[in-house]
Formats: C-alpha cells, sequence, structure tokens
C-alpha cells in the first residue's frame, strides 16, 4: 500500500472512529441519563476528549490524524503539505464520519439512518462555532509550530472536552462530523438545515485561528530532534 493510500485509510478510520466516539457516547448518555441534560453533556463531552485524545496518537504518525477538513486546509496554506492532500483528505474525512455516526446508530439499535431534527440554526450558536474552530487551529498549529506536535493528543482532547462547555454550540469545531451528525437523530444530531451555516462558520473560524497562527507564530521551528542510543 502506497503511503498516501495509508494516509487515506488512517484518515477514514480516525474519522469514522471519532463519529461513532461523538454519537455513540451521545446516546449512551441520553439514554443512562435521561432527565438530566447536564450530566448527558459532560458524558458525552468526557468520552468524546477521551477518545480524540487516543485517535490521535493512533494515527498521528499515520496520515497526521487531522479528522478535520478545516485542519487539512490550514496545514496546506502552512505549507506543510500539497494541495492534493485536500483532494484525498476531504472527501475521505466526511464518508468517515458519515460511516462512524451510522455505526454509532447500529450499536446502539437505532435506525442506521435516521436524519437528525435538531435545529441548532441561531446567531450565538454560530459565533460559538466560529470561536471553537479558531481555538481549535490556534491550539494545534501553536504546537506544531513551536516543535511541541507530540502534545496535540492531550492538548485538542482537552480543549474540545472543555470547548463542550464553554460554547453555547458544544463545539462542532469541524465540517466533517459536522456532516456525520447529520445522520443521527439523537442526542448528538444536527439537522440538515443548519449543518451549512455551521461549515460556513467553522470555516470562518479557521481562518481567524490561521491569522492568529501567522501572528504569534511567524515562524516555525523545527521538530526536537529523537534521541538515538
Amino acid at each position: 500500500m502506497s503511503h498516501l493510500a495509508r494516509a487515506a485509510t488512517g484518515e477514514f478510520v480516525g474519522s469514522a472512529g471519532l463519529a461513532a466516539v461523538v454519537v455513540g457516547s451521545g446516546i449512551a448518555a441520553q439514554r443512562l441519563s435521561p432527565t438530566d441534560v447536564g450530566l448527558q453533556l459532560f458524558e458525552n463531552s468526557f468520552a468524546t476528549a477521551l477518545g480524540l485524545a487516543v485517535l490521535i496518537l493512533v494515527f498521528a504518525s499515520v496520515s497526521g490524524a487531522h479528522f478535520n477538513p478545516v485542519v487539512t486546509l490550514v496545514d496546506i496554506t502552512l505549507h506543510r503539505r500539497q494541495w492534493s492532500t485536500a483532494a484525498v483528505y476531504l472527501p475521505t474525512q466526511v464518508l468517515g464520519c458519515i460511516a462512524g455516526a451510522v455505526l454509532a446508530n447500529v450499536m446502539f439499535d437505532a435506525p442506521a439512518v435516521a436524519w437528525s431534527t435538531t435545529d441548532r440554526m441561531a446567531w450565538q450558536l454560530l459565533l460559538s462555532e466560529v470561536l471553537a474552530t479558531a481555538g481549535l487551529i490556534l491550539v494545534i498549529f501553536a504546537l506544531v509550530r513551536t516543535g511541541r506536535s507530540h502534545l496535540a493528543a492531550p492538548a485538542v482532547g482537552a480543549y474540545i472536552g472543555a470547548a463542550y462547555f464553554f460554547t453555547s454550540s458544544t463545539s462542532f469545531a469541524n465540517p466533517a462530523i459536522t456532516v456525520g451528525r447529520m445522520f443521527t437523530d439523537t442526542f448528538a444530531g444536527i439537522s440538515p438545515a443548519s449543518a451549512l451555516p455551521f461549515i460556513a462558520a467553522q470555516v470562518v473560524g479557521a481562518a481567524l485561528g490561521w491569522l492568529g497562527v501567522r501572528l504569534f507564530f511567524p515562524v516555525a521551528a523545527p521538530e526536537p530532534a529523537v534521541a538515538r542510543g
């Protein structure tokens, strides 16, 4: 298998795993704590934070563990990858998130595909998505450009787990997972009508995050050399 094929497969499996964690833990939380929305959100965020950190650790050396179209695009615009990468990674990430959401539905004996009816169309939610995505981009590439990319897994997991609570949108911050969550009419779902504005807000947030990276970390530091015995 070629390097690109292996990387694309890693992005598909990692994106599917992320969607399965987000949707599956949302369904479990809804069933385990049916009368406490706050506890449901905590259970969903805690599982997502841990699951995302593990997925990044597993696939970082395979594909870079993006699992997110805006992360891929920012990575390209910071001259770390070729534009041809986007043609492979972006559809793979979206398809992976759809597959993961469907898998989560099936695991919990819900309809494999059920369009979400959860309306998330409100200006404060879109503002939250702008800020959440900008923060995510800044966290990731601040570490990358200062030679600390080995800390990305716990840092990104912690950021997303926290952002579930400090943003009113519960921090999707990812166009691929936004599409995937359209396919589940459960706690983590988003209606198709709300998805496109969310994605637009995420793209704006990614652009702002890119500007922040260029402002605060204009020069990328080399990764530290690995000591060899």
